[in-house]
Order: C-alpha cells, then structure tokens, then sequence
C-alpha cells in the first residue's frame, strides 16, 4: 500500500539520505570552489611575481646596455598557461613592446592603481563580456624603490569551473549510488520494523474477533518493538481475564437476581390465585415479599455502586467527621438485630474519637458492609464487637466477629465480586465494594482471619485532621 509504515518508512529514510547529500554536496561545492579560487589566485601571483622580475632585472640592463624589452615572455607565458598579462601605469621601456597590452585605469578598481603591494580582484577587460581573476603586483626598478607600474595576470572566472565540474560528475555518481543503496537498506529496516507491527496488527484483529489466546513472539532482545510485543501478551491476558470474569459477573448477578425474584414470583402467586386465604399466611407471604424486594433493591444498588467506583464516576467528599459518632451510628444499625439473635454485641473507643477529614458517608457505607458480612456469617449467639483507635498518623474502625474464619488462600478471593464457596468466601458485593471505597478515601483494609477463630476486617484511615 502507498501509505503504508514500510512503504513510508523507508521513503523517508531516503528522503533524509538525499537531503543530507544535497546539503554536504552543497558545501562540499562551495569549499572546493573556494579552494580553486585560492589556488588559481596564488598561481596567478607567482607568475605576477616572476614575470614582474624578469621586467625590472630587464628594465635595470637596458638603462645599463640598451638591452632591448623581453617582449617574447609575456606572448610564451600567455600561450603556455592560458593566461591573459596586461600592465598598468609607466612603460619600464619607453618606446619599445614589451608584449603587455596596455589596461586602461578605469578598467580596474580604483585600490589597484596606488601600486603600493600587490592585490587580488576581479574585472571585465576592454572588448571582452567575462568576467576576469586577476593578482596586480607592483614594478619596481630597484627594492624600495617607488613603483612606476603594476603587472595584471588573470583568467577567465568561466575557466575555474572546470577545475570542479568533472567533481561535480563523480559526486553524482557516487551520490545515485549512495541513494540506491540506501533505499535498499531502508527497505530491508522497513521490513525488519514492520514486520513485528503487523504481526502485532493481525493479533490485535484476532483480539478484536474475540480471540483473547493469540500471542504475538516477543525477541529476546530489548528493543521497543519487543517490548510493544510484551506488553501487548500481557495486555491480552488481562483481556481474556476480565472477560471471564465478566461473564462469570453476569452469571452470578443473574443467579443473585433470579432468587429473590423467584421468590417474589412464588407467593405474589399464590396470593393471586388465591391459594393462601389464612390472614396469618398472607402476612408471612407478604412480609417474605417485602424482604426479598429489600434483598433484590439492596442487590441492584450495590452493582450501581461498584460500576461507579471502577469506572470512578463517583465523588469523594472533604468534610469534618467525628470517627467516633460513626462508629456508634453504624453500630447501632445492627443493635436490634444482635438482641433478636441473642449475640453478643460490643462497642469500643479507645483513646478518644478524632475528627479527621474524610467522607463520612463513605466510611459509614464501608464499615456498614463489614458489619453485614459479620452478621451474616456470625451464628446465633454468637459474639461481634466493633472498636476504634488511632495511634495519631491514622485511625482503624475494627469490626471482629466469630464467624467461620477464612482460610489463608481465601482471604484475596473474597474481595472479588460474587465469590462463591463453601465458607465465608461467599460475599456477594460488599467487600469489593469496601475495598474500592477505602482505596478511593486514601486508606486500606486488613484481613486478620483463620478458619474456625473468626475474623477481623480493619479500615485504616489516614489521619488529615480538620
């Protein structure tokens, strides 16, 4: 596909390559032609330098013995090295050629005239359009003496560009090589990268198809394509896990619902159809009713609850609560209960009740289940006592009962929602709802349990005192 990760990729692996080539052969250019320019400028001076001397040592015998002006250097040097001389100011043999064209002095920038030291510049000479390179260097008949003239040597600028076009050529050559290269190399990375990742897509279909045991093989060495493969196994064993767990929700919730419904079921019709007509019967029938609507509305409420908490679409509050008034507020729920059973219900405040700064109805709401849960499996006269403490960092409301107990290898279960057994790991919601509520005040709960010595549930509270 055009728009593909291994098609891009390795577009742009080449696209990176050529614009970091364009740019290193941009300056590669430019330093070489710098370089040319030096270098013809340097060789331009020496032939100025040589050729100045041979005129002045010339110059110096033909005022000694009338020799004549070397008239044939300038025509051999012109011819052998393509160079153009000319000379401006005075002519060191005054009616002789000397082989130098005359340059007219407003041919040249106007520094070049002081013949004071030699000079470096460029100009357009009379009846030619191109532009020239030329080194001045002044003449002198005798040293420190003044200069009479200055010899011009210069080349064409047009003739520096062959020094670096055949660079040109083979640059771009090895850089169609280099290109070709690369895009092979970002192809073969391409596929090295991509590869996993479409694996990885194709498990991720069989994932949303409802295939939770797809695995994708993760390579033994740490890159992050492993580590992507990793996580993502890790991420569909936690799928596969909570959709078990979900389906095993849902079963348990319609097995929870069906059995008060049930029962409502069976005595609305038996009242109905009139097969219950003594008074004291329809009362129990009725009250039977009454209780399981209670049972199946305190059932529906705490699956609203705990869908909010894990989804945290819930509030918790910051206001002043006195620990001790809630404590004997949730006590005294389960007051009338106890005496009906005959069990043996304490309540105990050590050490002064703090006002700290929580929400109260959520704590009441935890400490409520536990004291449910304590009813619930706690036998007839048996014994559950309610306390609080604090140690000045944090407070623990403690409710123990002498219930059954938990085995050590049950005691994570029951926190897990609709647990089913033969002990007390039968729970239903309120412990996991319990759970959630305490981790959401910024607290925790313990578990002190053992089977046949009851058990301790413990809410740990930090102490942010009002």
């Amino acid at each position: 596909m055009p728009g593909s990760l291994r098609v891009r990729l390795p577009a742009l692996f080449l696209l990176g390559i050529v614009l970091g080539g364009l740019v290193a052969s941009a300056i590669a250019f430019r330093l070489f032609q710098d370089l040319a320019r030096d270098r013809s400028l340097l060789e331009l001076q020496r032939e100025a330098g040589g050729i100045v001397s041979l005129y002045a040592n010339a110059a110096l015998r033909s005022a000694d013995e009338n020799a004549p002006a070397p008239d044939f250097v300038a025509r051999s040097l012109e011819f052998a090295t393509g160079d153009r001389l000319w000379y401006i100011g005075a002519n060191p043999f005054p009616g002789d050629d000397i082989g130098l064209r005359r340059l007219p002095e407003q041919s040249v920038p106007r520094h070049v005239l002081t013949f004071e030291q030699g000079e470096r510049f460029t100009f357009t000479p009379p009846g030619d359009s191109g532009r020239y390179l030329a080194v001045s260097e002044p003449l002198r008949l005798e040293p420190g003496a003044e200069a009479i003239a200055a010899v011009v040597v210069a080349k064409p600028e047009d003739l520096l560009a062959g020094e670096w076009l055949p660079l040109f050529g083979r640059l771009a050559i090895a850089f169609a090589i280099g290109s070709v290269l690369a895009g092979l190399a970002g192809w073969q990375l391409s596929r090295r990268i991509t590869g996993p990742v479409l694996l990885l897509a194709e498990a991720a279909d069989e994932i949303a198809s409802g295939n939770y045991e797809v695995r994708v093989e993760a390579r033994p060495k740490p890159t992050e394509i492993s580590l992507l493969a990793t996580r993502f196994n890790e991420m569909a064993v936690q799928l596969g896990a909570a959709e078990t767990h979900e389906r095993q929700f849902l079963m348990s919730v319609s097995h929870e619902l069906r059995t008060p419904l049930t029962a409502i079921r069976g005595h609305v019709d038996a009242l109905r159809d009139g097969l219950v007509d003594d008074p004291e019967l329809i009362a129990v029938s009725l009250d039977i009713v009454a209780a399981e609507t209670i049972r199946l509305e305190r059932l529906v409420g705490d699956i609203v609850d705990l869908a909010k908490l894990r989804t945290h679409r819930f509030t918790v509050l910051a206001e002043e609560v006195d620990l001790g008034r809630l404590v004997e507020q949730a006590h005294g729920a389960f007051a009338e209960e106890a005496r009906v059973r005959g069990i043996d219900y304490l309540l105990r405040i050590e050490g002064g009740a703090p006002t700290i700064m929580t929400d109260g109805d959520r704590v009441l709401q935890t400490v409520t289940n536990f004291l449910r849960n304590a009813f619930r499996w706690t036998p007839d006269t048996g014994a559950i006592s309610v306390s609080l403490a604090s140690d000045g960092a944090e407070a623990a409301i403690e409710v123990r009962d002498t219930g059954p107990g938990i085995a050590a290898a049950e005691q994570q279960r029951i926190f897990a929602v609709f647990v089913s057994g033969d002990s007390q790991a039968g729970t239903g919601l309120g412990l996991p709802i319990a759970r959630e509520l305490a981790t959401a005040l910024g607290g925790r709960i313990e578990l002190n349990s053992a089977p046949g010595q009851g058990s301790t549930f413990r809410l740990i509270l930090p102490l942010r005192r009002a």
